[in-house]
């Protein structure tokens, strides 16, 4: 099934592009979200008079993309956790807890965006991979620590 994507889907392509994907996926997601149109003469028709408007639409989306980049790159957030004395957390550090974090820092992203396998369970540094979009990703650095106890 061809379909030409309304937005840009990480795993496809970007906006304004001709993709082939299997009838089921485009049949019953793609196109009842709005994310695709058929790949018909009308819509192709449509999509060249509307080629100069995606592009400089694709152009900003990829200058905010690299500006965040630079903006995370580096970057080290401190989190504070309960731990016993073995260094293992009482819970564990999730891509919400640094997305919360980031937003902190001013720095708004989706907690979809951050490349976490697993939630981290342990004290210590750990270098975490965040997709900023357009195949960049930037890396941050959290540190967690347990909580100060008062006495």
């Amino acid at each position: 099934m061809e379909l030409i994507l309304k937005e840009t889907i990480s795993t496809l392509g970007q906006e304004g592009d001709v993709v082939t994907v299997k009838s089921g996926y485009g049949r019953n997601y793609l196109l009842p979200q709005g994310k695709a149109v058929i790949a018909t003469k009308e819509n192709l028709a449509v999509l060249e008079q509307n080629k100069a408007e995606i592009e400089a639409r694709v152009a900003a989306q990829r200058k905010e993309a690299e500006k965040l980049a630079k903006k995370i790159a580096g970057r080290e957030i401190i989190i504070e956790q309960l731990a016993g004395e073995d260094e293992r957390l009482f819970g564990s550090v999730t891509a919400a807890d640094i997305c919360a974090k980031l937003a902190e820092a001013d720095i708004v992203i989706d907690k979809k965006q951050i490349v976490l396998s697993d939630p981290i369970k342990n004290l210590g540094d750990v270098s975490v991979p965040v997709k900023v979009g357009f195949q960049l990703v930037s890396e941050i650095t959290v540190k967690v620590v347990p909580v100060a106890t008062e006495v």
